[in-house]
């Protein structure tokens, strides 16, 4: 996977990637994001659970010639999430940007999942928009404005042909936080849009989805996937940053409230 050619769209900005890391080794979207807001003109907070996934992510970004800080805290603990922001506005002294990219899941139907994994998902993928977003509206108010891009599924919309309810239905109430959010934040110039990727070949579909397709065979749960998409073909971290990065940007400055899908014509699909 090429990363996109370099840019001035972002320039000046600070931009801050919660679930910047990857679950193993290659390209995540938050990581890809990482490098592809930075080769846009960013300056990069890699924000993540895991240090060192942190560190990989800002590694990369370093690498494509970008500037950024990793920073290590659950998206889910308020008082880490806080000390995080506190640490990147004593570095860069703003933040115009959050990608709220972190997600996590457990494959599950109603009689399946556990309790508490019910409530770890919802926490992490849901009340960690709450968090970050009582901690950065405050800055993007007095700084006159910013951008905030929360990464949905398509499974938020739609059944993906497995039992995936917790992680369905987080990614289903992503996408109307962002709807509330940026009806409140409208006048203060604080935008708030939704990416909703497809079936996207990233590490997470080696750990954890590919034995719903073919198990212990990567390649064959690949082709499965891409068998169900329109075009014939996962989609790449790659093509889910450019709509992150560009809704990111002034070029969309006149969007919110609303929902870029990037899913290869999947969603409409009849069967």
């Amino acid at each position: 996977m090429i990363p996109p050619a370099p840019g001035a769209r972002l320039a000046g900005k600070i931009a801050l990637v919660a679930g910047a890391g990857s679950s193993a080794a290659g390209w995540s979207i938050g990581k890809a994001s990482c490098v592809t807001l930075a080769r846009q003109g960013a300056a990069i907070i890699a924000l993540d659970a895991d240090l060192a996934a942190a560190e990989d992510a800002a590694h990369e970004v370093e690498r494509a010639g970008g500037q950024a800080l990793p920073v290590q805290a659950d998206v889910a603990d308020a008082d880490a999430m806080r000390a995080a922001v506190d640490a990147a506005l004593a570095h860069y002294g703003r933040i115009d940007v959050l990608q709220a990219n972190a997600g996590i899941g457990k494959v599950g139907g109603p009689e399946d999942i556990d309790l508490a994994d019910w409530d770890r998902i919802q926490r992490v993928n849901v009340t960690s928009l709450l968090i970050a977003t009582r901690l950065l509206a405050p800055v993007m108010r007095a700084q006159g404005g910013g951008a905030i891009v929360t990464v949905s599924s398509i499974a938020g919309i739609r059944y993906t042909g497995y039992p995936h309810l917790a992680y369905s239905v987080s990614k289903a109430a992503v996408i109307h936080f962002a709807r509330m959010a940026a009806q409140q934040y409208a006048a203060d110039g604080i935008r708030v849009n939704t990416v909703i990727p497809g079936l996207i070949d990233t590490p997470r579909v080696a750990k954890n989805v590919a034995g719903m397709f073919a198990k212990d065979d990567l390649e064959a749960a690949r082709k499965a996937r891409d068998r169900q998409v329109p075009m014939g073909r996962m989609g790449t971290p790659w093509e889910v940053a450019n709509a992150v990065a560009f809704l990111a940007s002034d070029e969309a400055s006149y969007i919110t409230g609303t929902e870029l899908l990037v899913d290869g014509g999947l969603t409409g699909k009849y069967a």
